[in-house]
C-alpha cells in the first residue's frame, strides 16, 4: 500500500467523526504527529561489516584510538548494528589484562553490566551472535578479574558464559564462534589447579576434556575461511592448547607458523610469537621477534614485552638484559611479574659477581608486587630463604632455558655433584643434568637422572623432584608406557613444592586427562 494512502487512512480512523470530544481529538492528533516526527527504528542486528572488521583489527593491533574512531563511525553508519558492543569490550579487556591497574578496573567495571543490559534489551535473540556476545563479554571480565584475585566472581562469570554457549551450540550447532570459546573451556575443565578446583566445582558446572576441546577447535580451523573474524584468535588458542595441555610442542609451533601472524604487525602478535618461541627454547628467534615489535604512541603500551626481552638477553648471558628489566619496572603500574623482575635483576648482579647489588635487588622481592604467579612466588621464596643461587648452575639454567644446550652441556661437564657443598646445589646439578640429557635426546640418561632427583629431593621444598616426576611421566607416555606414565603424573601431584606448583600440577593433570582416552 502507498505510504501516503496509509497515512490518510490512519488519519481518518483517528480523527474522523465518531463522537470524540475535542480534548480526545487533540490528544490523538498530538500523539500522531509525535509518532510521525520520531525516527523510524529497525530491529537491532549483529553483522561483521567491513567497518566492524576494521575496528576489530585495530583493537587486535592495540591501536585503541583508531579503533574507537572506527567504532564511532560504525555506530553512525549502522546505528542498529550491536556488534560494536563486543569490539568495545575487547578494548576494556586488553586495557585491564595488560595494564593491571586497579583504579582503571573500578572505573571500567560498570561497562560490563551496561553492555549486557543493552544486548538483552535490544538484541535479536534469534541470532546466534546474541548469546555469543554475552558469553564472550562474560569471559573477558572473568579473565580480567583473575588479575585482581577476584576468583569467586570470575568463576561465576565463567559458569554463566559456559551455560550460554552450551545452550547456543544446541540451537546453532554449526556456529563456529561457539566452538572457539567452548573448545578452550572444555579443554581446561579437568586441569584446574588444586588451589582453585574446589571453588570451580562449587561455583560452576564446567566440564569437558582436552580431546573434546581440541576437536572443537580443530573443527573451527577446518571450516573457517580467510575472512573469519576470529581466525587469528583460533590459531593462537589451538597452539597454546597443543603446547600446554596436549604436550605437542612441535605441532604447536607449526600452528603458529601456519597462522600467518607477523611480529611487526602488532604488539599482540609479537607477544604470542615470542612467548611461544621462548617456551620452546628458540631464544634467538624470540629475540628477533621482540626486536621487530612495533612501538609508538598509537599502540597501547605493553611493558611486559620489555620484561620478555630482558629474559631473552639474560639467557644469552648478556649484560644488556638489565636495561630491559629496569624499563619494565619503571613503565609497569600493575602487580604481577614485579617480584620476578627484581629477581632477574638480582641474577644479573650475581652473574657479574656483584653480591651487594644482588642482595639489594632480591630484597625488593619481599615488598614489591604480589606473589600470585609461579614466577613471583619463586622470587619471594628465594628472597625469604636467603640462599643465593650458585652462579655456575644459574648460567647452566639460563643457557638451557634459551635452548643453548651444547653451551650448557659444555659448562656442566666442568663439574660434578661433589663440587657443590650444599644439598640444594647438588640436587640442582643432577636436575640440570637430567634436563640437558632429555633436550639432547639422551633418553636413558635423562630417565636415570630424573629418578635420582626424585629420590634425592622428594622431601625438599624445591620444585626439582616435582618437575622430575612430571618429565618421567612424559617420557613414559611418549614411549607408550601408559601405566608408568600415570604413576609418575600422580606422583607429581603428590609433591607440593613451594615454587611452580600450580603450573607443574596443571601439566600433570593434563597428562592424566590425555591418558583417559
Amino acid at each position: 500500500m502507498d505510504g501516503r494512502l496509509l497515512c490518510r487512512l490512519k488519519c481518518g480512523l483517528l480523527f474522523g467523526r465518531g463522537g470524540r470530544t475535542s480534548i480526545e481529538r487533540w490528544l490523538l492528533l498530538f500523539s500522531f504527529f509525535l509518532f510521525c516526527l520520531l525516527p523510524s527504528s529497525q530491529a537491532a542486528y549483529y553483522a561483521w561489516t567491513s567497518r566492524a572488521h576494521l575496528a576489530y583489527e585495530k583493537v587486535m593491533q592495540l591501536r585503541f584510538g583508531e579503533a574507537r574512531a572506527q567504532i564511532s563511525l560504525l555506530r553512525q553508519e549502522e546505528s542498529d548494528n550491536l556488534i560494536y558492543v563486543l569490539i568495545e569490550d575487547y578494548i576494556d579487556f586488553f586495557t585491564l589484562y595488560i595494564g593491571e591497574e586497579e583504579e582503571v578496573f573500578r572505573r571500567l567495571e560498570q561497562n560490563k553490566k551496561l553492555r549486557l543490559s543493552l544486548l538483552r534489551r535490544e538484541g535479536d535473540p534469534s541470532s546466534p551472535w546474541h548469546a555469543y556476545l554475552q558469553a564472550d563479554i562474560l569471559l573477558h571480565w572473568a579473565l580480567a578479574r583473575l588479575k585482581f584475585e577476584q576468583y569467586a566472581t570470575s568463576f561465576l562469570e565463567v559458569n554463566k558464559a559456559f551455560k550460554l554457549l552450551s545452550q547456543n551450540v544446541e540451537r546453532f550447532p554449526d556456529f563456529l564462534p561457539n566452538k572457539k570459546d567452548l573448545g578452550i573451556l572444555h579443554a581446561i575443565a579437568g586441569t584446574i589447579p588444586d588451589e582453585y578446583s574446589g571453588m570451580v566445582s562449587w561455583l560452576t558446572s564446567l566440564e569437558g576434556s582436552i580431546a573434546q576441546g581440541r576437536s572443537e577447535l580443530e573443527s573451527v580451523l577446518e571450516h573457517m575461511d580467510e575472512y573469519y573474524v576470529f581466525r587469528d584468535e583460533t590459531y593462537v588458542l589451538y597452539a597454546y592448547l597443543l603446547l600446554h595441555l596436549a604436550d605437542e610442542t612441535d605441532e604447536a609451533w607449526r600452528v603458529i607458523e601456519q597462522s600467518g601472524l607477523q611480529a611487526e604487525q602488532s604488539p599482540l602478535s609479537c607477544f604470542v610469537m615470542a612467548n611461544m618461541a621462548m617456551r620452546l627454547g628458540k631464544n634467538d628467534l624470540a629475540l628477533a621477534f621482540l626486536e621487530r615489535c612495533p612501538e609508538g604512541r598509537i599502540y597501547y603500551p605493553v611493558p611486559y614485552l620489555h620484561f620478555m626481552r630482558g629474559i631473552c638477553l639474560q639467557r644469552r648471558l648478556l649484560p644488556e638484559a638489565t636495561r630491559y628489566f629496569e624499563r619494565f619496572l619503571s613503565g609497569f603500574r600493575g602487580r604481577h611479574f614485579v617480584k620476578e623482575a627484581w629477581q632477574k635483576l638480582a641474577w644479573q648482579a650475581l652473574l657479574e659477581q656483584d653480591f651487594k647489588k644482588y642482595r639489594t635487588c632480591i630484597a625488593h622481592c619481599r615488598t614489591a608486587g604480589v606473589a600470585v604467579t609461579d614466577g613471583d612466588k619463586a622470587a619471594l621464596r628465594e628472597a625469604n630463604a636467603g640462599l643465593m643461587p650458585q652462579s655456575d648452575l644459574l648460567r647452566i639454567r639460563l643457557l638451557f632455558d634459551g635452548g643453548y644446550y651444547e653451551r650448557a652441556e659444555k659448562l656442566l661437564e666442568q663439574f660434578g655433584p661433589e663440587d657443590f657443598g650444599r644439598h640444594a646445589y647438588r640436587l640442582e646439578f643432577v636436575y640440570r643434568s637430567a634436563r640437558l640429557a632429555q633436550a639432547l635426546g639422551k633418553r636413558e640418561k635423562a630417565f636415570a637422572k630424573y629418578q635420582l632427583v626424585l629420590e634425592m629431593g622428594a622431601d625438599d621444598p624445591w620444585y626439582y623432584a616435582c618437575k622430575a616426576a612430571l618429565e618421567l611421566g612424559r617420557l613414559c607416555e611418549h614411549q607408550g608406557q601408559l601405566a608408568k606414565a600415570r604413576s609418575y603424573y600422580q606422583r607429581c601431584l603428590e609433591l607440593r613444592p613451594a615454587a611452580y606448583r600450580t603450573g607443574l600440577h596443571q601439566a600433570a593433570k593434563a597428562g592424566l586427562k590425555r591418558l583417559e582416552k
